[in-house]
C-alpha cells in the first residue's frame, strides 16, 4: 500500500504543476521569467536562508527552540519563519528582479514557480524516497545494505512507516501540496499588488496571512492538535479562500495602474 500511495502522491505533486504551466501557456498568461524567479526565490529564501536559521535556533530532531521547551514559542517561531522569509523573498523578486513583469499573469506565474517547486521538493522527492525504500524492503536489500548502518530502532521505524502508512495519508500529502500551491499563488498576487502600489503594508499582510495558515500545522508538530484530518480541513479552507482571492484580484490588476 505504501508504494501505491507514494505513486499517487508523486503524480499529484508533479502533474498538477506541469498541467498548470501548460494551461498558462495555452491561455497566454504564463511568464517564464516570473516562473523561474518564483522558483529561485523559493529555493534561496526557504531552502537556504530559512533552513540556515532553523539550524541555528531549533533543537536537532525535535520541534523545540534551543534553550527553551516552550511549546508556544516554538509555534510562534514556526508560524512566522516561513511567512517572513517567503514573503520578503516575493517582495525582493517583484521589486528588483521583475521590474518589467508585474502584470496579473506574472503574479500567477511567480506563485506557480514558487509553489510548484515546493510541490516537487516535498511531494515528489518524498514520494520517490518512499518508493525506493519500499522496493529495497520488499527485495530484502534494505536489511542487508541500509539497516546495518542505522540504529536498530530507527531502521524498524523506517520500515514501519514505509510499509504501514495508510494509502489515504499519501493522497493527503499530494493534496496538501495543491492546497499550498493555491495559497502561494494568492500571496504572490497580494505582494505584487503591494509592489505595484508601492505600499509595503501588503507584504506585511502577506506575512501575517502566511503565519496564520501555519499555526495549525505547527500545533500538530508539537501534538497540541493530534488529528491530521483537522489540519487538512483547515488547509483546505485556506486553499478555497486563496482560489476565490485569485479570481477577485484579476479586475484589481486590470483597473489599477502601477505607481511610478
Amino acid at each position: 500500500m505504501g508504494m501505491a500511495g507514494a505513486v499517487v502522491q508523486l503524480f499529484i505533486s508533479l502533474l498538477v504543476p506541469i498541467g498548470l504551466v501548460w494551461y498558462g501557456r495555452k491561455k497566454g498568461w504564463l511568464s517564464w521569467k516570473a516562473l523561474g524567479v518564483g522558483a529561485a526565490v523559493f529555493l534561496v529564501f526557504s531552502q537556504v536562508l530559512e533552513k540556515a536559521l532553523h539550524i541555528a535556533v531549533l533543537e536537532p530532531g525535535r520541534p523545540a527552540l534551543k534553550g527553551t521547551d516552550s511549546v508556544w514559542l516554538f509555534v510562534l517561531y514556526a508560524a512566522l519563519a516561513a511567512g517572513v522569509f517567503e514573503e520578503i523573498g516575493r517582495y525582493v523578486g517583484f521589486r528588483w528582479l521583475l521590474k518589467q513583469h508585474r502584470g496579473y499573469g506574472d503574479g500567477l506565474s511567480f506563485g506557480l514557480g514558487h509553489g510548484g517547486t515546493e510541490a516537487v521538493l516535498l511531494g515528489v522527492v518524498g514520494a520517490v524516497n518512499v518508493i525506493v525504500l519500499a522496493s529495497l524492503i520488499q527485495s530484502g536489500s534494505f536489511d542487508k545494505t541500509i539497516a546495518p548502518s542505522l540504529p536498530p530502532r530507527q531502521a524498524e521505524l523506517i520500515k514501519e512507516q514505509v510499509l504501514h502508512t495508510p494509502f489515504a495519508m499519501y493522497v493527503l500529502g499530494g493534496l496538501e501540496r495543491l492546497f499550498a500551491l493555491a495559497v502561494h499563488v494568492a500571496l504572490s498576487l497580494l505582494v505584487l499588488f503591494g509592489v505595484r502600489k508601492r505600499q509595503f503594508r501588503y507584504v506585511l499582510y502577506a506575512i501575517l496571512l502566511h503565519a496564520a495558515m501555519d499555526v495549525i500545522p505547527a500545533l500538530y508538530q508539537v501534538k497540541v492538535v493530534t488529528n491530521v484530518w483537522v489540519v487538512e480541513a483547515v488547509l483546505l479552507i485556506w486553499a478555497v479562500a486563496a482560489v476565490l482571492f485569485i479570481g477577485r484580484m484579476k479586475p484589481a490588476f486590470e483597473r489599477g495602474g502601477e505607481k511610478r
